[in-house]
């Protein structure tokens, strides 16, 4: 619920902000470095240890950026 709304401002922001698309940008990165973490976090769960945030940029890649921005919008 709280990521539909996030949609709307975001959309409403980049129609009336000139600054607008540099914030959808950061938006859909950090929602995906949330979902990544969440993903880590479970993995490491699983086999017993930490994740890191270094783990988790590591594995990051620009082409999954892309691909989540095609689909928040």
């Amino acid at each position: 619920m709280v990521w539909a709304w996030m949609r709307m401002v975001m959309a409403l922001a980049i129609i009336l902000l000139p600054g607008g698309f540099p914030l959808l940008l950061s938006y859909i990165a950090v929602r995906t470095l949330v979902s990544r973490w969440r993903e880590a976090q479970m993995q490491a769960h699983s086999v017993g240890r930490e994740a890191s945030l270094r783990d988790v940029l590591a594995s990051l890649h620009f082409k999954e950026l892309v691909r989540d921005a095609r689909a928040a919008l």
